[in-house]
């Protein structure tokens, strides 16, 4: 049972953390499905700070840079999608599934440069990204990631700044007539999903293990983040709940072999797709039903109000 606990809220936090960025680009009125590359992009970031960082210093000091360099990573890499989405014009999901394909084939180069040789394969220690609550091991990415949801909705519905944001995610021609910059804030809500995407990049790849060959990138993660989403209704309460529910699933892969489960002479790979099944499932049920922002996906024209 504890096995459990722990891998659904090692997977549940990073799943939130991703989506609640997607939540926040696309309440701009911007379809981030560049989430995936935000992802590996911002887990290269925090991987090398981590590698390069000296173990004599304080764990504290190395899990806050790391944490950092991830979040400014996720930040710079998600500039490309708002540029080309909002300045250019160009399809936001034709642009975001460019991103993805560049991500990980940017992600290999630089880690085979940081080895010397042709591996993409890290090393890397996690110590001071773990700790334990009676016999429960458990990473620092989950007191942040509740932390940080809870900044996310007061943000959202609590503040001017998010109220703002909804509204050029709903009716950008109505927001610009009242005096908002649109343009500004879909830069901006862009901008914090490749801040929260950084960080669950990082958050995906660091507990877990000490070696991480980003050959794989983060295996379709981000992609399951954006079903979250949509899952959540781009309601950051409900979106901690389907993560959560995801992770359930995805965790199942980790403790078959340590539990019941083990009698049924399933494969692990059955249990790591799970996730995407139930994902698929759910999504062709409530669709019909999606709360998506009306305006998202749909490019803002100055001229054409």
């Amino acid at each position: 049972m504890l096995l459990l606990v722990k891998y659904t809220l090692l997977y549940g936090i990073v799943l939130m953390l991703v989506a609640l960025g997607g939540m926040f680009s696309e309440h701009s009125g911007v379809i981030n499905i560049a989430l995936e590359g935000i992802m590996v992009i911002g887990g290269l970031g925090g991987v090398l700070a981590v590698a390069l960082l000296p173990n004599t210093m304080p764990p504290l000091l190395i899990v806050l840079i790391s944490i950092a360099v991830a979040a400014v990573s996720g930040m710079v890499y998600s500039l490309l999608l708002a540029f080309a989405s909002i300045h250019l014009k160009a399809d936001q999901t034709i642009g975001g599934t460019a991103l993805n394909m560049l991500a990980t084939a940017l992600a290999i180069i630089l880690a085979k440069n940081f080895n010397g040789s042709t591996s993409s394969k890290i090393d890397y220690t996690n110590n001071a990204f773990l700790f334990s609550i009676g016999g429960l091991e458990l990473s620092v990415f989950v007191p942040l990631g509740i932390v940080l949801l809870i900044i996310s909705y007061i943000v959202m519905y609590k503040t001017r700044f998010g109220l703002r944001l909804r509204a050029c995610g709903e009716h950008p021609q109505a927001a610009d007539s009242v005096g908002i910059n649109v343009y500004k804030m879909r830069y901006s809500g862009v901008l914090i999903s490749g801040f929260l995407g950084g960080i669950g990049g990082l958050a995906y790849i660091i507990p877990s293990v000490q070696t991480w060959n980003f050959e794989v990138g983060v295996a379709g993660t981000g992609f399951l983040a954006l079903a979250v989403m949509i899952f959540g209704q781009w309601k950051p309460v409900h979106i901690f709940g389907a993560a959560m529910f995801f992770a359930v699933f995805k965790s199942l892969a980790n403790i078959a072999d340590a539990t019941v489960l083990s009698q049924l002479g399933w494969s692990s790979n059955i249990y790591n797709m799970m996730p995407f099944i139930a994902s698929m499932v759910i999504l062709a049920f409530t669709s019909k039903n999606s709360m998506a922002p009306k305006a998202e996906g749909i490019p803002y024209d100055k001229g054409s109000r």
